[in-house]
């Protein structure tokens, strides 16, 4: 077995700049660390546990199977918070079949975002032994 250290999720956007508007305007992510000039320039966002590095320049948008998924403390504030912000809303948050609320959203590609609150009577929160 690998022993991972840590990890991110890298995404090679269309127009990079209007990327890092959407994920650090739009969104509202911190900034880890910025690297590189023009079209060598980086930005890594803090995602909770993990990265979100948005790089370099693609012809093409990301593969149409990629997803992100975002846990919230409340939905309804982030969509409240999005929707002033201008972010379109793909679906509202909605409580699913299997307890969770989800919303969904897209970045500039069309890269699909699952905003996602864990209530609180959810089998997630619960930890044996704890």
């Amino acid at each position: 077995m690998v022993h991972v250290l840590s990890s991110r999720i890298l995404v090679c956007p269309t127009d990079p700049d209007r990327s890092r508007a959407f994920y650090g305007e739009d969104l509202g992510l911190a900034v880890h660390r910025e690297f590189g000039t023009g079209t060598e320039r980086g930005t890594v966002y803090f995602l909770g546990g993990g990265f979100l590095e948005v790089s370099g320049r693609s012809e093409t948008p990301p593969a149409p199977g990629l997803r992100l998924w975002l846990q919230v403390g409340d939905a309804a504030a982030a969509h409240r918070e999005l929707s002033a912000r201008g972010v379109e809303i793909l679906r509202p948050p909605v409580r699913e079949p299997w307890g969770l609320i989800e919303m969904w959203i897209a970045d500039p590609d069309g890269v699909r975002i699952c905003v996602v609150e864990i209530p609180a009577d959810h089998p997630m929160r619960y930890r044996p032994g704890i």
